[in-house]
């Protein structure tokens, strides 16, 4: 073989979009074109970590009120009624979300919005047969 002086360029095509994901940019890919990888969902797995320390604190007496928890807290009584809300999810729900399982249709915007209190129906609601 010889070799030649021509340089050759290999052009590979991938598409793929970016989304914002928990307060970040991340690259998705086509279906079929990813490894199914759990991707955790900081911004999400925090708002549940707070979710489970104020009610435990509400339980425990530390406030007598959730009005008094948010002046304490020093946030808003919309966000932390929103926030504690995320108690109420199924545990399959919220182990899915701890695995990075819970896919696209579960994010903090979603689970701000109002969900049914009953897990079957959440399930369905979150498009999740876990």
């Amino acid at each position: 073989m010889r070799a030649s002086s021509e340089t050759q360029t290999v052009t590979i095509h991938i598409p793929f979009q970016i989304r914002k994901r928990g307060g970040r940019k991340e690259m998705v890919l086509p279906p079929g074109g990813q490894l199914q990888r759990s991707r955790m969902d900081n911004t999400v797995v925090k708002a549940l970590a707070r979710a489970f320390r104020w009610k435990r604190l509400l339980e425990k007496g530390a406030y007598s009120s959730v009005t008094e928890l948010a002046e304490k807290e020093n946030i808003g009584m919309s966000y932390l009624t929103r926030v504690l809300r995320m108690t109420l999810l199924a545990p399959d729900i919220i182990d899915a979300i701890l695995d990075g399982r819970q896919g696209q249709g579960i994010n903090l915007t979603t689970l701000a919005e109002p969900f049914p209190v009953e897990w079957a129906s959440q399930r369905r609601h979150f498009s999740m047969e876990v």
